[in-house]
């Protein structure tokens, strides 16, 4: 899996932090921060529900 973010689209909702804390982070401003573009297999189903909730689209994923 390789996580892309558009820090551009992001609204600081924060819901990949929860999802995903371990891949994603936020600046002091709310703006996600990928802390990891490859993150391991046990993350993958929080990255997956990350960009499903977020309310930007913010978050594109590369399965494979």
């Amino acid at each position: 899996m390789h996580v892309h973010i558009d820090q551009p689209k992001c609204v600081a909702s924060g819901q990949c932090v929860l999802m995903a804390p371990d891949v994603f982070d936020q600046d002091d401003d709310g703006i996600v921060e990928l802390l990891t573009d490859r993150p391991g297999p046990e993350h993958h189903d929080g990255v997956r529900e990350a960009a499903a909730v977020c309310p930007a689209a913010a978050i594109r994923l590369e399965e494979g």
